[in-house]
């Protein structure tokens, strides 16, 4: 790096870049975010003049600061469906899925995340597949930020793409973001009209409710509770649209007044929803960003 180079321009010059990396290896871009900045951090602190190339230096530090979340996640042995309420990302979401990178990443960042819960990939196979397949860089460069030869990146990423391509349908996530998009509409609608037979065929008959409140989290097995509340709700005294809850299909709700009653996160498979995490702590609904 020119000495006299500033760094705050050589690191928002790759942040973007570096931010998709972390992203597609953690599936958690609020995770990501924490790794760019540690990242930041560290590049801050070195000398002027002492790195010659600051793009591969960072990915390097990117890609050893994923490692290390992907086997403390491990350590930790997180549940697929933990809803961390510290960590939500409440954006609007409208009807174009916008920049195809972006989506994409959100598409590949959800299929990866269930690798990791899965156990499919070791980090180091994670990383080198991440970073070849999804990035081009050459199995060298890969090698060094893995702290492995040349060949041996080029084994982990292979031994990484065995494991996705055996992976069972069904239990990589289906449909584009366009039709889990398409399948929160109609539940809404139908919630706002009444439509009780359309809600069942949406609903799925094994559906899991989680609810978060201050006090902890009840969950409901199967679509018959949620389908009761809906009954005995009154759809005039509320309104409700889609928003994007950590990147995923989500709901948010207002009362007549404009204050946010709570949010739902969907998940959606096979053009039903098979979880729902509604989220009525108001500590964190106040934290919430949306204009009702």
């Amino acid at each position: 790096m020119n000495p006299e180079a500033d760094p705050v321009d050589a690191f928002e010059a790759d942040r973007a870049r570096l931010v998709l990396i972390a992203t597609r290896v953690l599936g958690d871009r609020a995770d990501a975010e924490d790794v760019v900045q540690e990242a930041w951090v560290r590049f801050a602190r070195q000398e002027p003049g002492s790195i010659d190339n600051p793009s591969a230096w960072l990915t390097t530090v990117v890609g050893r600061l994923s490692i290390d979340a992907l086997r403390t996640r491990t350590a930790r042995a997180e549940t697929p469906y933990e809803v961390n309420l510290d960590r939500l990302e409440v954006t609007e979401d409208d009807d174009v899925d916008g920049d195809p990178e972006d989506s994409a990443v959100q598409s590949d960042a959800l299929g990866l995340a269930l690798l990791v819960v899965l156990g499919k990939l070791r980090p180091d196979e994670r990383l080198a597949f991440v970073l070849h397949d999804l990035f081009g860089l050459p199995f060298a460069e890969i090698g060094t930020v893995i702290g492995k030869t040349a060949d041996a990146a080029k084994m982990s990423a292979s031994r990484a793409r065995q494991k996705v391509r055996a992976t069972p349908a069904d239990v990589l996530p289906r449909g584009s973001r366009s039709e889990r998009r398409a399948v929160v509409d109609a539940f809404l609608a139908a919630a706002r009209e009444g439509d009780f037979d359309t809600l069942v065929r949406i609903l799925d008959p094994g559906l899991i409710w989680d609810i978060h409140t201050a006090h902890g989290v009840t969950t409901h097995v199967g679509a018959q509770e949620i389908l009761g509340v809906l009954r005995r709700g009154d759809p005039s005294r509320i309104a409700a649209r889609r928003v994007l809850v950590n990147n995923g299909p989500g709901v948010a709700i207002w009362n007549r007044s404009g204050r946010l009653l709570g949010l739902m996160i969907c998940t959606v498979e096979n053009g039903r929803i098979t979880r729902i995490a509604s989220v009525l702590d108001r500590k964190v609904l106040d934290s919430v960003d949306l204009t009702p």
